[in-house]
């Protein structure tokens, strides 16, 4: 059986933990028993979420920094403990992408979603490997199951996540880690906000969200997808051949336009 993180064995480390998912997500983990280490841009939200919670501890840095991801988890690892479970949930999508190509655009998305995991993942597998244990989750998206318009950064670094979750999940688990790859749906977050003139099917609060990650988490399997309903239609569509799948995907986001 792969690992999965106990509270004895250290700590928790989730990044874009300032808003949204990563937000609920150290709440309840820390409602559950762990001590958490948070890491995003904005030092003063993540003051004031730890100041709520004694439980938590704010390490603020910018995930596309690859130097300082691995100061912090030095830092978390020496102050704290050992990283038994990161939650690498940083990301980002630029609603501009809708109106117009952009390369600049499209280099951001990939910068943060792509290369701010990156850019953990390297300091938090090496102590990782050195252990023999440890759980490592990345947050990708059902938008990563195919591409969407209006959608085209934002999809294509998700698909690149969930591939390489895949990849890691393959390799990993001689060393003893554990990789998870998590799949939402419509969560009510800043960034879903920024999506008001589409419909959002089976919107969730991002506290309902974090309880079904967390308890992922704790079952151990390698995709957390939800809701349900909307992740098997997703899986069950891609299946079909190209001639079918492409005209269906752009009728049903059309019906999804809100006028």
């Amino acid at each position: 059986m792969l690992y999965r993180a106990k509270l004895a064995d250290g700590v928790a480390w989730v990044t874009g933990a300032s808003s949204g998912i990563g937000r609920a997500v150290a709440l309840e983990l820390s409602r559950r028993g762990y001590r958490v280490a948070v890491t995003a841009r904005r030092a003063a939200v993540l003051d004031e979420l730890a100041s709520r919670d004694k439980n938590i501890s704010v390490f603020p840095g910018d995930v596309t920094n690859r130097t300082e991801m691995g100061e912090i988890v030095t830092k978390i690892e020496s102050t704290l403990g050992p990283i038994s479970l990161a939650f690498l949930n940083a990301g980002l999508y630029l609603p501009q992408e809708r109106e117009v190509f952009s390369p600049e655009i499209i280099a951001r998305t990939f910068e943060v979603n792509v290369g701010g995991t990156v850019n953990c993942l390297a300091p938090v597998l090496e102590p990782m490997r050195q252990r023999r244990t440890g759980q490592i989750a990345i947050t990708a998206s059902l938008a990563g199951y195919g591409g969407i318009p209006g959608s085209l950064a934002y999809s294509a670094t998700k698909a690149a996540l969930i591939s390489m979750a895949e990849t890691l999940r393959l390799t990993l688990p001689d060393d003893g880690i554990n990789v998870q790859v998590i799949n939402p749906g419509f969560v009510e977050t800043e960034m879903s906000a920024a999506n008001g003139h589409f419909d959002m099917p089976f919107l969730m609060s991002a506290e309902a969200a974090a309880k079904r990650i967390c308890a992922g988490l704790e079952r151990g399997g390698f995709e957390i997808a939800f809701p349900r309903r909307l992740a098997w239609f997703a899986k069950a569509v891609r299946l079909l051949p190209y001639p079918l799948y492409l005209p269906m995907v752009k009728r049903i986001t059309r019906r999804a336009q809100v006028n």
